[in-house]
């Protein structure tokens, strides 16, 4: 006998299913930290050959410009020295891979902004040193400043999909680069509680702004504040392509690591140029490279919270230009997680690189197709996701709001469909066949419209008629009125009035605000 369900049943009228359709999800229905792992570009055979021709590069042609420190603790955790080259035995790499950090919390300084890094969760974030803003006024770059990067903070503070924040653009307006340091860590400090990331130039800029971070969080300055929850982490090339490491990088790290902070260690080559033209051998190349990072961090303290940052960039091998957008980008970036994972490791990959430098078609085409490739592949850290635009050397604060909506679709791709006595709904089919005929406010329906359902508020959905009469806005209209929004509203207060003006006191601090 068909039951008839009350969850199925219809009440309040068409006034009251009007205004209940026009209340917000009572969750999220797709926040970040998603599992992904569904797109593998690269079968078992595949990456097992990537991964043996890695330590076989590692073992016979090795590294090349190790600075002396590393040398030293390198040859005395197992490697070998041959010529001018240090050589990484197959065994002392896969020793190493295994006692690597597999997991960590990459804290925010208000904790429920933490993120746990690791296994198949995936997180949208930045990364990127543009030197170009596209001003949200006249539609055209000019160079970046410390006043831009501190916008940029504080708009993608209000932004659910961006889970850290790193640096997006170069304050070109500081040509010093202590100042340079240090304000780019002060604006982060000023402008949101998410996890957040810099750059040091060098590694004796590392102390001092340690000691900042200890005054912000209200410490003396050397109170050890920060290592109960490391909220700032390093963004770090400690390996050059072709394989070799870069001294002043390796520097850095270690600086890094006295201090407690943890690091990405990104290997940035690009294909044709700095690494092989063919997919499979760029794969390969780089990931000994990142093995060779790997192996740098952990031979000074093993299990050390590292993010395997591989980072597979392409170039037009017509012109030499650095591609941000295309196919083999995104299926390399997305190889390059998948084999991260295979390893156990946290990986990293890069995103959302259009060359597009208006928010156009070819911007929203490239940034779609990478940044799903990537979350699908799983890679735990996505940088570069939101706000860039022009191969790199621009960002927008209208692209970050329309890529903080496009990753909750992404988010939403990634939860995929859930399967249960609720969902299947055979009671509320039967009750709604034998009676009113149609789903439209039943209470199955609002149910899975609060639980299932992402309402976007940038994308329009009208039709044309009432598109028309809107004014015919696009895209690129609706995020820059939403990005002026979030800039004249949003002003936190981050760092107290008598924190900042001891920092202030103390350093050369150049945003005023």
């Amino acid at each position: 006998m068909l039951g008839k369900s009350k969850g199925s049943r219809i009440s309040g009228g068409r006034a009251g299913r009007i205004a209940q359709r026009s209340q917000p999800p009572a969750e999220n229905p797709c926040p970040p930290g998603q599992s992904g792992g569904q797109y593998r570009p690269l079968d078992e055979a595949g990456i097992i050959a990537i991964y043996q021709t890695s330590l076989r590069l590692l073992a016979e042609l090795g590294m090349g410009e190790v600075p002396p420190v590393l040398e030293a603790q390198l040859l005395k955790c197992g490697a070998r020295k041959a010529g001018e080259r240090i050589l990484f035995p197959r065994e002392m790499v896969e020793r190493i891979i295994t006692v690597a950090a597999k997991e960590f919390v990459f804290h925010g300084r208000d904790a429920s902004r933490s993120i746990h890094v690791g296994g198949n969760r995936v997180y949208f974030g930045t990364g990127g040193a543009a030197v170009q803003t596209l001003d949200i006024d006249t539609g055209g770059y000019r160079s970046s400043t410390l006043r831009d990067l501190y916008d940029f903070t504080r708009l993608q503070d209000t932004l659910t999909n961006v889970s850290w924040f790193t640096r997006c653009c170069v304050a070109t307006d500081l040509p010093d680069i202590m100042d340079l340091d240090v304000n780019t860590v002060f604006a982060l400090l000023k402008g949101t509680t998410k996890p957040v990331a810099t750059s040091f130039t060098i590694a004796e800029h590392v102390a001092p702004i340690m000691r900042m971070v200890d005054i912000a969080l209200g410490g003396d300055g050397a109170s050890g504040l920060f290592h109960q929850t490391p909220f700032l982490k390093a963004h770090i090339s400690p390996v050059i392509s072709p394989m070799r490491y870069g001294e002043d990088a390796v520097a850095v790290t270690l600086a890094c690591m006295e201090h407690g902070l943890p690091i990405s260690c990104i290997t940035a080559a690009q294909s044709g140029a700095t690494a092989p033209a063919t997919l499979a051998g760029f794969l390969a190349q780089s990931l000994a490279e990142t093995l060779a990072s790997l192996v740098m961090v952990n031979v000074f303290q093993p299990g050390y919270p590292m993010i395997f940052s591989n980072w597979p960039l392409v170039i037009d091998l017509r012109t030499g230009a650095f591609v941000g957008g295309g196919g083999e980008i995104s299926v390399m970036n997305a190889a390059s997680a998948q084999i991260s994972n295979w390893l156990g490791l946290p990986s990293g990959v890069a995103c959302s690189m259009t060359d597009a430098k208006a928010i156009d078609a070819q911007y929203g085409m490239e940034k779609g197709v990478s940044a799903l490739a990537a979350g699908l592949a799983g890679g735990n850290l996505i940088y570069e996701s939101s706000g860039m635009t022009a191969s790199l050397l621009g960002a927008s604060f209208e692209a970050f709001v329309l890529d903080d909506e496009m990753h909750s679709l992404i988010y939403r791709t990634l939860r995929g469909v859930e399967v249960n006595e609720d969902t299947l709904g055979f009671d509320a089919i039967c009750d709604t066949v034998l009676n009113v005929g149609h789903f439209l406010g039943g209470s199955h329906t609002i149910a899975a419209m609060e639980r299932d359902y992402f309402y976007p508020k940038l994308a329009d959905r009208d039709a044309p008629v009432t598109w028309n009469e809107k004014g015919r806005s696009d895209a690129w209209g609706r995020a820059r009125n939403a990005a002026r929004h979030i800039l004249a509203t949003h002003h936190p207060q981050y760092l107290g009035t008598e924190v900042e003006a001891r920092i202030r006191s103390e350093y050369n601090i150049l945003l005023e605000v």
